[in-house]
């Protein structure tokens, strides 16, 4: 197995609307999920303006998956039928089980300027555990170290392991790492990954190559012209790379530095069904999950308070 992964597709985060209204632009998601086991979507809502994000998402269902919630500027309100209530800051994560059911609000609030930073990713749980207890983890900026390697990449470890030191959030099912990454301009790094696991990279500031291959024609871009033969490799803001199998991911910058988030998992290989806020393993229970939604009877853990 080559050390190095390739790129196997880059894929461009699309505008789409979600919740009451809210803007965003999605990396991945439904039509896409095959690809990203055991990821289910990635959700980009950073704006400038609040008309696009002020009314949020109010009171729904999620079962069967968890979501994490990374939050850059801004903050966001919650609370869910568990009884937790409060506010994720700039910095912080919200990592939510979702399990046999839990219904919650999101409400973004920008910074004193109006900015709002943040990213949602949901992931899938495995069929025996989809009816777990639901659980949520609030983890705040101080709890997440950052740490700073010799040739002075910084890496904020959400979960996983880097040079063993770990992230916060542990116990996850699909053994997940999800690191924030910023490499310096002229800096070329190899991060390790675990063979097997998907693993892909969304950028979320400057630019820089993540491969070593710099020739076309090598990989495919969603949305990009099977025929065009000078599509660059070099990832910018808002673009998302999946790779393929290896054991660590390549990153080269020029003049800017890069910033992205790194996220991998272990594979499911599991039937998915998916409806909204639901994901289950097939359409009887996701049947069930929306008649027991609408028969009052979807809670199977009450609230706390």
């Amino acid at each position: 197995m080559n050390a190095a992964r390739k790129i196997k597709k880059i894929f461009r985060s699309k505008q789409t609307i979600e919740g009451a209204g809210v803007h965003l632009k999605r990396a991945f998601g439904s039509s896409e999920v095959g690809q990203f086991d055991p990821f289910l979507l990635l959700d980009d809502f950073r704006s400038e303006n609040p008309n696009h994000y002020n009314k949020g998402f109010p009171w729904h269902p999620h079962r069967g998956i968890e979501t994490i919630t990374y939050i850059l500027q801004g903050k966001v309100e919650h609370g869910d039928s568990l009884g937790n209530k409060g506010v994720i800051d700039a910095g912080d994560v919200q990592w939510m089980t979702a399990g046999s059911g839990i219904i919650h609000q999101e409400m973004p609030k920008g910074d004193a300027s109006g900015r709002m930073e943040g990213f949602q990713l949901w992931a899938n749980l495995p069929a025996a555990e989809k009816m777990m207890s639901p659980r949520y983890r609030d983890v705040k900026s101080n709890d997440i170290p950052v740490i700073t390697l010799e040739n002075d990449v910084q890496i904020k470890i959400i979960c996983g392991t880097v040079n063993k030191i770990h992230g916060p959030v542990q116990d996850i099912m699909i053994d997940p790492e999800y690191l924030d990454i910023t490499v310096p301009a002229h800096t070329v790094y190899e991060h390790p990954v675990k063979p097997g696991h998907t693993v892909f990279a969304y950028v979320i500031a400057g630019q820089g190559y993540l491969c070593k291959e710099k020739k076309p024609f090598i990989y495919e871009a969603e949305g990009e012209n099977s025929f065009d033969m000078e599509t660059d490799p070099l990832a910018s803001n808002g673009t998302l790379i999946l790779f393929e199998d290896g054991r660590s991911v390549h990153i080269e910058t020029g003049d800017p530095s890069i910033r992205f988030l790194l996220i991998s998992g272990k594979p499911l290989n599991e039937p998915i069904a998916w409806h909204g806020p639901i994901v289950m393993n097939n359409q009887a229970e996701l049947q069930l999950a929306f008649d027991e939604y609408r028969a009052g009877t979807f809670l199977k853990n009450k609230s706390k308070a």
